[in-house]
């Protein structure tokens, strides 16, 4: 966790490596994805939806990935649009057949050509906007409406839209653990909601990407990448170091490529886990992020991923020994950058050996 607070100035970004994705598009046809074939092409490597002023939609419509379903799994993508909105269903159900393809209902992680509902979830054929844009948020079952609760903030509305590039080329993140659902656009954070509607949260599902009724419109995606992370959620549901792990960890000595941090960067680090979440602290400074543990593997594998920061939206990698009140983590510093097999650093190796104890209450 700490590596997500100092990876600006120990290493330079490396090319980005995605250990466990598989692309889900070719680049080239729609082999594997179904949907009406006036509305859905592939153009210049880009599954292409278009929406014309004749003959106009009478309902949203949906390109549909055949070849499974998803549970607990990571998704990424690039969009483009031009005018309208869409959106990229999952843990959806296909509803019927309309007279334009797929009709389609389920979680979305919308996104639109205007400034208001990128990065929103949103529940199409059900219950509706579950967070806006910069909400964390716990839906709780009120009879046959949700009860939003808005927990907190991962961000302010109008500064994550400043982030997103009007028709141009945006990156999407989608995760779903459980009933924790979160969305990333451009590397920030968009929502953040945990769904407690057991009747209603859906736990696995259809992929589909939506063209929308309105104004003529045109979408793209590209480069669509897709992991599970059902092996993942296993071996951290089976485990007991998530609860041994549960509460404050002070920093007491760190290296990086090889050489000790200076004492500045350290004093005063506080890691603090609750569940699979975590929150570094120091000074006035707040990193926040989730982690998932794998006691299978020898060492013991954990994975963070930053909510805020330097490393926003970015998956690191480390091994981790729990030895009573000590704790030790050895971090790769670079987005999906190899895992370290051993509790030292090497010199430009980018990666940074911590060492807490259990803060004593």
């Amino acid at each position: 966790m700490l590596a997500l607070a100092l990876v600006a100035t120990l290493v330079a970004t490396a090319a980005e490596t995605e250990e466990g994705f598989k692309p889900i598009f070719n680049g080239n046809d729609l082999s594997g994805w179904d949907g009406h074939q006036e509305l859905w092409s592939v153009k210049d490597g880009a599954i292409t939806g278009v929406t014309k002023a004749e003959p106009k939609l009478t309902h949203n419509t949906f390109l549909v990935y055949t070849n499974g379903e998803v549970a607990d799994f990571e998704l990424r993508l690039s969009y483009r649009i031009v005018n309208g909105n869409s959106g990229i269903q999952y843990r959806s159900r296909v509803l019927r057949q309309g007279q334009f393809g797929p009709i389609v209902g389920g979680y979305q992680a919308d996104f639109e050509a205007g400034k208001n509902y990128s990065g929103i979830l949103y529940e199409e054929q059900g219950r509706g906007i579950l967070a806006q844009r910069g909400q964390k948020v716990i839906v709780r079952a009120d009879g046959d409406k949700p009860k939003l609760e808005v927990a907190g903030s991962v961000g302010e509305s109008n500064e994550i839209q400043a982030t997103i590039k009007s028709e141009d080329w945006n990156d999407y993140v989608i995760i779903a653990k459980g009933n924790h659902l979160q969305h990333y656009i451009n590397g920030k954070l968009t929502v953040d909601v945990t769904d407690e509607a057991a009747a209603k949260a859906a736990k696995s599902g259809v992929l589909a990407l939506q063209v929308h009724t309105g104004q003529p419109m045109t979408v793209q995606f590209k480069n669509i990448r897709l992991k599970s992370l059902a092996a993942a959620t296993a071996a951290r549901s089976s485990d007991g170091d998530m609860e041994l792990l549960n509460g404050e960890w002070r920093v007491v000595s760190a290296e990086a490529n090889g050489s000790p941090l200076p004492s500045e960067d350290v004093v005063g680090l506080v890691v603090t886990y609750t569940a699979d979440k975590f929150v570094v602290t120091k000074e006035d400074k707040i990193f926040r992020g989730t982690f998932s543990l794998d006691t299978t593997k020898t060492p013991k594998q954990m994975d963070t991923r930053a909510d805020n920061g330097p490393g926003a939206g970015k998956l690191f990698h480390a091994i981790y020994e729990l030895d009573g009140d000590t704790l030790r983590v050895c971090h790769a510093t670079q987005d999906g950058a190899e895992r370290p097999t051993d509790f030292k650093t090497k010199p430009d190796s980018g990666q940074v050996m911590i060492t807490y104890k259990r803060k004593q209450s």
